[in-house]
C-alpha cells in the first residue's frame, strides 16, 4: 500500500493573537510547516510550537515568505535574487535556533504565499531561494508543487526534493491552485476534503474546479492550519487514509 506525509502550517500567530490550533493539529500532522516570523510568528511561538512538534515526533520545517508580516506573506514582493537569498537565510537562521534549542533541527523548507507560487512557477525566485536553503544546510529537502521552478531549481542544486498536493484547495486545470480570492477556492467539508485526499494518494491524480482530472504525483498531503475547522479537517483526512490501510510517514 502507499504512503504519505501530512503537512500544516502552523505558529502563525503573533503576540496575543492566535491562528489555529497548533497543539492540535501537531498530533495529527507529520511535517509542520513553521512560520518564521516574516509573514507570522513571534519568537516565543516560534519555541512553542518547535518544542511541542518535537513532543509529537513531527518533522519541522521552515515556512519561509516575503517580509510581510501586515500582508501575511500573501503580497509579492519584487526583490533581487541576492536579497530574497539573505531574507530566507535570515528566516531559516532563526527559526533553526528555535529547533535546536527543542532537541530537533529544520529538516526541509517551503515557501508561504505570494513567494510559494513565484518560486513555483519563476525558475529567478526559485534559484534565490534554494540558494539560501543550499548555503545553510545541503541536507535540507525543499517541498513543493510537483513539476514546479521551485523543485527543478532544488534538484538541479543537488538538494533532495519533495512535491505536495493540497486536499483542501481547488485545483485549476493547469496544476495550479485556484486563486483564494474566488468562491470555492477552499475548501472546507470534511468529509468531501477526507475523500479527495484519498483519491489523491491512490490515485495520484485530482479533480480540478472544471470536473478535469490531473495528475498530482506527490510525497505529501497538505491540510492548511488555518482553514476553518482545520483540525476537524485533518482528522477526517487522517482517519480516511488509514481507513485505506495507507501509511502516514514523514516524507524526511
Amino acid at each position: 500500500m502507499p504512503s504519505v506525509d501530512l503537512n500544516s502550517d502552523l505558529g502563525e500567530g503573533f503576540g496575543i493573537w492566535r491562528l489555529g490550533d497548533d497543539a492540535a493539529m501537531l498530533q495529527l500532522v507529520t511535517s509542520a510547516n513553521i512560520a518564521c516570523g516574516f509573514h507570522a510568528g513571534d519568537p516565543s511561538t516560534l519555541r512553542a510550537v518547535c518544542l511541542d512538534a518535537v513532543k509529537n515526533d513531527v518533522r519541522i520545517g521552515a515556512q519561509v515568505s516575503y517580509p510581510d508580516l501586515v500582508g501575511f506573506g500573501r503580497r509579492h514582493i519584487d526583490m533581487e535574487p541576492a536579497e530574497l537569498t539573505d531574507v530566507v537565510l535570515y528566516q531559516l537562521g532563526a527559526l533553526d535556533a528555535f529547533a535546536q534549542v527543542a532537541g530537533s533541527e529544520v529538516s526541509y523548507v517551503k515557501p508561504h504565499g505570494a513567494l510559494y507560487h513565484a518560486a513555483c512557477a519563476e525558475r529567478r525566485v526559485a534559484d534565490a531561494v534554494v540558494e539560501a536553503v543550499a548555503d545553510y544546510d545541503h541536507s535540507m529537502s525543499v517541498l513543493g508543487l510537483p513539476g514546479s521552478a521551485l523543485l527543478d531549481a532544488a534538484d538541479a542544486a543537488g538538494l533532495e526534493v519533495a512535491a505536495e498536493a493540497f486536499a483542501d484547495r481547488a485545483y485549476s486545470d493547469d496544476g495550479g491552485l485556484v486563486d483564494r480570492a474566488q468562491p470555492g477556492a477552499v475548501l472546507e467539508d470534511p468529509r468531501a476534503i477526507a475523500e479527495r485526499a484519498v483519491q489523491m494518494v491512490m490515485t495520484q491524480t485530482v479533480t480540478t474546479f472544471t470536473g478535469k482530472t490531473i495528475s498530482v504525483p506527490l510525497r505529501s498531503l497538505c491540510v492548511h492550519g488555518d482553514t476553518p475547522g482545520a483540525v476537524e479537517i485533518a482528522r477526517a483526512v487522517r482517519d480516511a487514509l488509514e481507513a485505506e490501510g495507507i501509511g502516514i510517514y514523514s516524507f524526511t
